[in-house]
């Protein structure tokens, strides 16, 4: 196969792939944004070991052609092409003929802790940062390389090219090895000013250009599928397949959230915040990464791994006696307590945190507790915990120079009113509320549209998406919040040495349950 320009033609529908990382969801849109069907297939998150998080790369590949087969034939009209989305991160090893040797490590994989927190402690790695806009993180597959090549070496020498889940896939779809700037832009090693591999980042890797597949953008469009894809899809050979992008940039595509200083706050059991600007632009402090969407349109923003998994804790471990579906319960008892939960702060580290400090090493904690504090008084500071952690990213992302003019948010919480309020009066700015789109998968078929000559613009995708709720701050509440952050804020740095010797202690806790990503 080989790459070509590709125009859509009269056909008007798009189907856009979100390769997830507990199942692959196809959608098909009209340029209209109307949603006309869709179709998705599970699969595990396999964890042989503690810290460790990978898939097998077939079933993934089998889980995509499955969920096409069956959207594109719920359709009564022809499909104009396909673009794809990827969860971000992931690593596969390929032999000389394109096959896996290894599995496909996801990012929630932290077998690397020791790799990344080796180069975090050197200059360069602050350097790399800034370079690549990726965190030096066991989450990016820089720091898996470095485990690759120390703990599997034999192994890493028979490697003949490292790629993502998405260059597997689109291998075998469509027989060309490439990957696009917005999943190199999180892999650690594309010099994100220069779209190009970084030098240095691959002599760290011990690797060469040469074992990492073609830099394309985005809206690259490849000339179709193989024979057996396109049997196995019910799609013609010739069907344009548009590279696409990573989960992360395409949600805020999904949300509308496209024009410079939008910001997408998405919270599910993970959270993220991404605000969208023009040009490369990263937190000199190594706060905030940089990923890229188009040319001129990246995003700026932090993940934290401690969404709604915290109120799940919360559950489990303040009121078994609920059982397991006990959110409305929760978040009534939450209700009863005050705003700001009676000087109560808790730090929601229950797997420990990504932005903006990027470490294996916080814990949770309560602070401020008393004997008049109760249990709702618990809950209630859990919530406004992951709230006040994303305000934290949110300063990050205005420390490096970036204006928030809006933000739409989306996941899980949203069914919350309380949490949508808190949300807002945490931030300190209105939150607005889409409605009826599946975030990723959308914005990929949005992109596709633009690559396709279907639209203008992926600009457009701000007047697709319906608006169905703006919350404003409770003068008030957010009052006592802007109180507490700076208190919130600060406890990370005066905590370090104790979270360093709770590793000494206890370096052999129970192994962490894999944080599941909202639609990043």
């Amino acid at each position: 196969m080989s790459v070509v320009a590709g125009s859509g033609g009269s056909r008007d529908v798009v189907v856009g792939v979100d390769i997830g990382t507990t199942s692959t969801k196809a959608v098909a849109y009209d340029t209209r944004g109307r949603q006309l069907a869709t179709h998705s297939v599970g699969y595990p998150l396999d964890e042989p070991q503690p810290g460790y998080a990978e898939q097998d790369p077939q079933r993934i590949l089998d889980a995509v052609l499955e969920s096409i087969r069956v959207t594109v034939a719920e359709l009564d009209r022809p499909v104009a092409g396909l673009s794809f989305g990827s969860a971000m991160h992931s690593l596969i090893g390929l032999d000389a003929d394109g096959n896996p040797i290894t599995p496909s490590v996801t990012w929630a994989d932290s077998r690397s802790s020791r790799q990344a927190e080796r180069l975090r402690a050197v200059p360069s790695g602050l350097a790399l940062h800034r370079r690549t806009g990726t965190p030096v993180h066991p989450m990016a597959p820089l720091p898996k390389l470095l485990w690759f090549a120390e703990q599997e070496p034999k192994l890493f020498e028979r490697v003949s090219h490292w790629v993502g889940i998405k260059d597997w896939v689109l291998l075998r779809l469509c027989e060309v090895l490439v990957t696009d700037h917005s999943l190199a832009s999180a892999t650690g090693l594309m010099d994100i000013q220069r779209l190009e591999w970084d030098t240095e980042a691959l002599a760290v890797a011990g690797i060469t250009e040469e074992q990492l597949p073609q830099l394309v953008a985005t809206t690259t469009v490849l000339s179709g599928l193989t024979t057996e894809a396109a049997t196995a899809t019910g799609l013609p050979e010739r069907i344009p397949v548009v590279v696409g992008a990573g989960d992360g940039p395409l949600a805020n595509l999904g949300l509308g959230a496209v024009h410079p200083g939008m910001v997408a706050c998405s919270i599910g059991t993970s959270g993220a915040m991404r605000v969208m600007v023009e040009r490369p632009n990263v937190d000199p402090l190594g706060g905030v990464f940089c990923y890229a969407l188009t040319e001129d349109r990246w995003v700026v923003g932090g993940a934290i791994n401690n969404g709604g998994i915290v109120l799940h804790w919360a559950g489990n471990a303040l009121a078994p006696e609920l059982g397991e579906h006990a959110e409305p319960e929760l978040l009534a008892l939450a209700a009863r307590a005050p705003v700001g939960s009676g000087g109560l702060i808790m730090l929601p580290y229950l797997l420990s945190e990504r932005a903006p400090h990027w470490s294996a090493l916080p814990r949770g904690a309560y602070v401020g507790l008393t004997h008049g504090h109760r249990r709702e008084h618990l809950i209630r500071a859990a919530l406004e915990g992951v709230c006040q952690q994303l305000a934290v990213v949110l300063a990050s992302v205005r420390s490096a120079g970036n204006e928030v003019r809006e933000i739409r948010a989306s996941g899980g919480f949203a069914r919350s009113g309380l949490w949508r309020q808190m949300l807002a009066d945490v931030l300190g700015v209105p939150v607005s509320f889409p409605g009826g789109h599946e975030g990723s998968s959308f914005g990929a078929a949005v992109l596709g549209m633009q690559a396709l000559g279907l639209i203008t613009s992926i600009d457009v995708a701000y007047d697709l998406v319906h608006i169905e709720e703006t919350i404003r701050p409770d003068p008030a509440a957010a009052a006592t919040y802007a109180t507490l952050l700076p208190l919130f804020a600060e406890l990370y740095d005066a905590l370090v040495p104790t979270f360093t010797s709770l590793r000494r202690l206890a370096p052999n806790l129970p192994p962490e349950p894999t944080p599941t990503p909202p639609p990043m």
